[in-house]
């Protein structure tokens, strides 16, 4: 058995106010597609995400911690179930306990209270229900309300009443502009009832929370709202006949900040277990400009409110000590003039959750992006200081490559985003971190390789390829962080940056912090671009870049376009020598599904193109001495063209099966065997094993592995690992993987090595799309172990280390 070791998980994390909740434990739990990832983001290490729940079918919408209870946490998704997950009493490890079937639409909000045994789930049927958890932690169905008038809840808030013993409140809105407020009595019944319904919001409500005014037993409660209105209100939960001193006032003042609107102050009288209560409106927070995405109340001593708004700021509100009035006392993220905006030149697109840490020193932020941002609190300094935080792709990785000598690796995604990973190394300890976003595009991306340590070319839906070099940001980042590259740096531009308007990245050199922008001519004709100018200090950093960083200053420049292909590109591979670029684009005729070779001295095409295929190409390997390129597709079959021995650009047919599978072939590779010998996967469930037989003057089929679905992903090590003895990683459409021992002496038998994993879920929850081994023969002194990086349609980027030499 070998040991799998989670080198690196990464994933964005999912669009919705309430897809993250932060236990008392110190685990931040996030949805991310339709996995729940998990990560300390206190932990000194720097880790990142330490762990994968699987379970849901589709996009996780909502996770919530149950306060106070050891380690339940409940998840609701866009699959109408609501699961409960228990953590192991010995390790942080958690498993699914219960799953509940019983809403008919997607689950968009749940509601806990500390101490409770009941939770609500809000849904898309336009129903909430109520549950009650035992003894075991196992939930029953209480109650299902149907909302009337009739909308879709979207947020929701639970508290117990102050003075009446197992009574609550629970408050529900969402695509309408009112709050409803349901009291369960103990005393009339188990049932909750519509007791009133605040209104004042004039958008769809995003988040509601309850908290307490102080610790006194006879606190009032306080309840934020947050509305697509721009607005922040405060309400204010009192028991007592006598109304709160601000709605008995009924100061007119406070409707001043909005022309022509006055604020209500109507009391909402309801009773419980013989006690009366009111619920009147407490405060308007005025200060966002954009959708306001969530509120969070500080559990700690404080009373301080954290809201997260599309204007991509995070603010933090507390009372005046001697007013009263509620002001912002500070606020995080970005000052942009772009609010909410998508432009590829960094703006976020707004801040769609905020999160306190238990103990209030540390607030973390999701962007459009799927990246955390973290600050923390100096109380030295009196100021938030913002740390390393953790990023992720949000849709399907469609390719992964690591760089030539092994030191990195790319990503690309139908996210639009190409990203670079790297370890950050600081002594003994060391943490993967994205460490550049060398691509962000207007088009889905499908296919990426690596040129050599400093250059990759990538294709996308746009019809062409795309050359990208490493810029002197990047390089002296890489070389001051991670311990590698730092050469040739005088031949490189300082960075680059993207048009507004366009797609190509541009070469941008870096200004001292004392040099003046020059901003055009007199007439201010040819202006610069405020984009495009970088200060030199800007791109000087001690730690990994942050989201804002990575955005805007890391981007690669783009040195070359390859154009020829009719369609979006499919697949492209690069010669081990960096020579040659094969590219291939989706085709439903002969026409089209032709082999384009580009050399890459000069950036023309090498013609004519390579033809063998009806369909669309769906992988191109060249083989480890460049001798042979490997080409296989929809139309079932496989190609290999051989270079030809004096124009080392110049390949030309050599084997062909039309009939290598029954199905469409996924996926293929090169053994690091002296006989040329490739292995092909196919969603015929197979993986076939080809080799180079001289007395055919071709290549024969040896053996066959049999999976249980379809094969996706297949990739060779590139080195034996012992006497005969290949390496080949398996990966399929149901998201498992596999690694088999390969002898190619005698009869070619596969042996499934049996791997172990310390995570909960080694397995991505969805199709896998790429393997990619670290190559072996470029390991780093003391670096133990193979590395493994894993590429699924879940959004996850996967790296596992594992010791092949004990099996």
């Amino acid at each position: 058995m070998v040991q799998l070791n989670a080198e690196y998980l990464a994933a964005g994390a999912n669009r919705h106010p309430a897809a993250a909740d932060w236990d008392e434990s110190g685990i931040l739990a996030f949805g991310a597609d339709r996995n729940i990832a998990l990560w300390r983001p206190q932990n000194s290490g720097s880790r990142g995400v330490y762990d994968f729940l699987q379970g849901h079918t589709d996009t996780v919408n909502v996770v919530k911690f149950v306060p106070n209870s050891q380690g339940i946490l409940l998840s609701g998704s866009v699959d109408k179930t609501v699961k409960i997950w228990k953590r192991a009493t010995t390790s942080e490890h958690y498993t699914c306990a219960q799953t509940i079937s019983d809403h008919a639409s997607s689950i968009n909000c749940i509601a806990v209270a500390p101490g409770a045994t009941i939770f609500a789930s809000g849904s898309a049927d336009a129903t909430i229900k109520i549950w009650c958890l035992d003894e075991s932690n196992t939930a029953s169905l209480r109650q299902s309300i149907t909302v009337t008038p009739r909308f879709f809840p979207l947020a929701m808030a639970l508290s117990p009443l102050t003075g009446a013993l197992d009574s609550y409140v629970l408050a529900v809105a969402g695509t309408k502009d009112i709050i409803q407020l349901y009291v369960l009595d103990s005393q009339s019944g188990p049932e909750f009832k519509l007791q009133a319904t605040l209104s004042g919001h004039e958008g769809w409500i995003r988040s509601l929370e309850f908290t307490k005014e102080s610790d006194s037993p006879h606190s009032d409660l306080l309840l934020a709202s947050a509305s697509q209105d721009k607005y922040i209100r405060l309400w204010r939960v009192h028991q007592g006949k006598e109304l709160p001193a601000a709605a008995a006032s009924a100061d007119p003042s406070l409707g001043a900040f909005l022309p022509g609107k006055s604020l209500s102050n109507k009391a909402h009288r309801f009773k419980a277990q013989g006690l009366d209560y009111s619920a009147t409106f407490e405060a308007l927070l005025l200060g966002h400009e954009d959708w306001i995405y969530s509120t969070r109340w500080r559990r700690d001593k404080k009373l301080q409110l954290l809201s997260a708004s599309a204007d991509n700021s995070l603010a933090i509100w507390e009372p005046d000590a001697t007013t009263g009035v509620w002001v912002t006392i500070t606020r995080l993220g970005e000052i942009s003039s772009e609010k909410g905006s998508t432009t590829a030149t960094g703006s976020t697109g707004g801040f769609w959750t905020g999160l306190w840490s238990p103990s209030g020193s540390t607030v973390v932020c999701l962007g459009r992006t799927g990246s955390w941002r973290l600050w923390n609190h100096s109380d030295e300094q009196d100021r938030w200081i913002q740390g390393v935080g953790i990023s992720g792709h949000t849709q399907s990785i469609t390719g992964i490559a690591w760089s030539q000598d092994g030191d990195y690796l790319l990503s690309t995604s139908s996210d639009q985003t190409t990203r670079l990973h790297a370890k950050w190394k600081r002594g003994e300890q060391y943490s993967w971190h994205e460490m550049a976003r060398p691509q962000i595009h207007g088009y889905d991306l499908n296919c990426i390789d690596s040129l050599d340590s400093s250059r990759f070319v990538s294709g996308a839906d746009e019809k062409l390829l795309r050359v990208f070099n490493e810029p002197r940001a990047v390089a002296n980042l890489l070389s001051k962080l991670c311990g590698f590259g730092g050469s040739h740096l005088e031949e490189m531009p300082d960075a680059a940056n993207m048009p507004v308007l366009g797609l190509s990245n541009k070469a941008i050199e870096a200004i001292g912090d004392d040099e003046e922008v020059l901003n055009g001519n007199e007439n201010d004709r040819e202006a610069i671009d405020p984009a495009s100018v970088v200060h030199k200090s800007t791109l000087d950093l001690d730690y990994p870049p942050t989201e804002e960083h990575l955005s805007r200053h890391t981007l690669w420049p783009e040195m070359e376009k390859l154009y020829g292909h009719g369609y979006e590109i499919s697949a492209l591979a690069a010669s081990h020598d960096g020579s040659v670029v094969a590219t291939a684009c989706k085709a439903s005729s002969i026409d089209h599904a032709v082999i384009r070779l580009f050399e890459t001295k000069t950036w023309h095409e090498i013609k004519p193109p390579l033809t063998a295929h009806s369909l669309t190409v769906t992988r191109l390997r060249f083989s480890a001495d460049d001798q042979y390129l490997l080409s296989v597709g929809r139309d079932r079959q496989w190609a290999v063209f051989q270079r030809d021995a004096t124009d080392k650009s110049k390949y030309t047919q050599f084997a062909l099966d039309p009939k290598g599978h029954t199905r469409m072939i996924l996926d293929a590779a090169w053994a690091p065997t002296p006989l040329p010998l490739f292995a092909t996967a196919g969603r015929d469930k197979q993986v076939k094993i080809w080799v180079r037989d001289e007395a055919s003057a071709g290549f024969v089929h040896k053996a066959t592995i049999t999976e249980e679905g379809p094969v996706t992903a297949i990739d060779f090590l590139d080195a034996e690992t012992g006497d005969g003895q290949v390496c080949l990683a398996v990966g399929m459409e149901t998201g498992h993987f596999k690694i088999y021992s390969l002898v190619i002496k005698g009869d070619f038998s596969a042996q499934e090595i049996e791997l172990a994993s310390p995570i909960s879920y080694a397995n991505p929850a969805r199709a896998i799309t790429q393997l990619a081994w670290k190559p072996a023969n470029r390991a780093h002194p003391g670096e133990s172990g193979m590395e493994l990086a894993i590429a699924s349609e879940d959004g996850s980027l996967r790296v596992y280390s594992c010791n092949l030499a004990e099996s």
